[in-house]
């Protein structure tokens, strides 16, 4: 059982930047494609951007290309999304995934563990 607590969420204002950390437990991390996903009040959770076990590869959801960048340290357990020039339509709830499965399977959230997420607001 994988266990995922993400941090770094708050307030920032437009053109901000934040920094989520998600830290796994529980598991072989770098035996997990991990992703992020974020949910606004009354929509359906969005992929954002995803990254192979090695780091190598990372994917990214077009309304987000150029501004978030996602990053793991697999001695640390733990996976990154870089938020920067941030906009209002960025505030959501943030949550980190991670599967075994195949990249296009976590793309569309097909996800084996979910963290608890964290909330990022962006005030304009």
């Amino acid at each position: 059982q994988v266990q995922l607590v993400e941090s770094g969420g708050g307030l920032v204002q437009a053109g901000g930047s934040l920094r989520l950390s998600c830290a796994a437990s529980g598991g072989t991390f770098d035996g997990y494609r991990m992703g992020w996903f974020r949910q606004a009040p009354g929509k359906e959770r969005d992929f954002v951007a995803s990254i192979t076990r090695s780091g190598a590869n990372t994917y990214y959801a077009d309304s987000v290309k150029g501004r978030f960048s996602i990053s793991r340290d697999n001695s640390q357990n733990t996976v990154f999304l870089q938020m920067t020039s941030l906009k209002p339509d960025d505030t959501a709830v943030y949550y980190c995934a991670a599967t075994t499965r195949i990249m296009s399977a976590l793309i569309k959230a097909q996800a084996d563990y979910w963290g608890q997420g964290t909330q990022v607001t962006v005030s304009s």
